[in-house]
């Protein structure tokens, strides 16, 4: 059983809670998510491998997540009342690798091992072996159900702690995570957090397409849940969202954040072709320069 020091030693928010969200936080934040994009670009061309349009879309909400809103302490990465992150997407995992590894859970050299044989950073988050990694995401659509089992089990250990779920939108085609979110309703887990990556676009095509999840947000308040719509890349937007996430009472809550598939390169947005593509020399050096210029644009 936990100490009691070990129940308070938690820091507060990187940010505390009820500061305004200056400019210089937004600047910060907005340049990390475009260094992270450059890191995970280097990550997929160096092992050729690995999914670079829906790491890069989640890259300003996991450094919100991150970097701002979670209590967590990477060199006490078990403390029991840490806050939880469930990684539902798990194949965008090369962009949660670096984002924990410049937020201190491993070295940021080892972001070079992603993919490799025998590494602790595989195609899909693996918590037995990854620091910072709370829940195992190969197959999708279960990032809910997970998620209202540790919101529930915190309420029922009287824990402050939160629950956070990331999801992709292609995701929402799974039968489970309607099940989960009638579990999270009933039991009224205000301390559970959803955030949709609603990108529109699928392995093969755009969720249109593939299976439309319009309306999106009614979709979700029928479920008995509190609905937040957000533009996904505006750390002011996002910041704002999970303060109110923090606010509200009764209900477990969800925020839709649309974004953009392959976010931060021309060529990439909007399509399937960059859900798990790799790119040539060319195409490496022209999307590393796009970004770099976008990081240096909010250094300025």
């Amino acid at each position: 059983m936990a100490s009691t020091n070990d129940r308070v030693a938690l820091p507060a928010k990187v940010y505390a809670f009820g500061m305004h969200h200056s400019a210089g936080m937004i600047a910060d934040l907005s340049r990390r998510a475009y260094e992270y994009r450059a890191q995970v670009l280097r990550m997929v061309y160096g092992r050729k491998s690995g999914h670079i349009g829906g790491a890069f879309s989640i890259a300003e909400i996991l450094c919100c997540l991150y970097f701002h809103q979670m209590r967590v302490d990477p060199a006490r990465a078990e403390l029991p009342d840490r806050d939880r992150l469930v990684f539902s997407k798990g194949h965008a995992c090369a962009m949660l690798y670096t984002v924990l590894a410049h937020r201190g859970y491993f070295p940021v050299e080892e972001l070079e091992t992603f993919r490799a044989l025998n590494s602790r950073l595989q195609g899909h988050p693996e918590p037995a072996k990854t620091p910072g990694i709370e829940a195992a995401a190969g197959p999708l659509g279960h990032g809910v159900a997970i998620g209202a089992g540790m919101a529930l089990a915190a309420r029922m250990e009287k824990s402050k702690r939160r629950t956070y779920v990331v999801l992709g939108d292609g995701e929402l085609n799974s039968g489970v995570i309607w099940e989960g979110a009638m579990v999270a309703a009933k039991y009224g887990l205000d301390n559970l957090t959803v955030i949709v990556d609603y990108n529109g676009v699928q392995q093969t095509g755009t969720t249109q397409q593939i299976m439309p999840t319009e309306p999106i947000a009614a979709k979700w308040a029928s479920f008995n849940w509190h609905v937040i719509e957000i533009h996904g890349h505006s750390v002011a937007e996002i910041l704002t969202a999970l303060d109110t996430a923090h606010e509200m009472h009764g209900r477990p809550v969800v925020i839709i954040a649309r974004t953009t598939k392959g976010k931060g390169v021309s060529f990439m947005e909007n399509s399937p072709a960059w859900h798990g593509g790799v790119p040539t020399n060319e195409q490496f050096q022209e999307a590393l320069a796009e970004l770099e210029e976008e990081a240096r644009q909010w250094s300025a």
